[in-house]
């Protein structure tokens, strides 16, 4: 599974308040109108400056506080590829594999916003266009790639009637 897109970066312990605002995720259940708000409390003009297949890229702890499955289908609905970061909270991590988002452990400090990225997801290998180089990233296994091509877990389920490890 390959994405290429823009990098648009953000710094450590990005919580899911951050990702979609508590004033927000209690007035609608629309995820496109939930979209149109992803990261606007780092960043207000966020939702103009990405375009289809963009990357957040952040530093660790992406995804920490509650456990709201609002943040993963936020940043998925707004065209979002892929969340690249050193490191997830647990649940944010679990919610985003679940709801059909790539999510991506790698070293994020050689990439900078406005970098165009390929991700492997297959292979976890992450190029980067612009600066000509490589990054190593954690491979995510077979069965999840499996989950993100269905669409999410759910989806999953419905084609299998469960796990489909083949």
């Amino acid at each position: 599974m390959l994405l290429q897109g823009k990098a648009h970066k953000f710094g450590d312990d990005v919580n899911t308040d951050y990702i979609i605002s508590g004033k927000y995720k209690f007035k609608t259940l629309d995820m496109r109108e939930l979209a149109k708000h992803v990261m606007e409390d780092l960043d207000p003009d966020f939702y103009q400056k990405i375009n289809a297949g963009d990357f957040i890229v952040a530093g660790r702890n992406f995804g920490c506080g509650s456990s709201r499955e609002q943040a993963p289908l936020a940043i998925k609905y707004a065209g979002i590829s892929a969340v690249l970061a050193k490191s997830f909270a647990r649940i944010f991590f679990r919610n985003a594999i679940n709801t059909g988002l790539p999510v991506v452990e790698c070293d994020t400090d050689r990439i900078e916003p406005g970098d165009e990225l390929v991700v492997d997801l297959s292979t976890g290998v992450i190029t980067n266009k612009t600066k000509g180089l490589t990054i190593a990233a954690k491979p995510l296994p077979p069965v999840m790639i499996k989950i993100l091509n269905d669409g999410g877990l759910v989806a999953h389920f419905r084609k299998y009637g469960g796990f489909n490890f083949d």
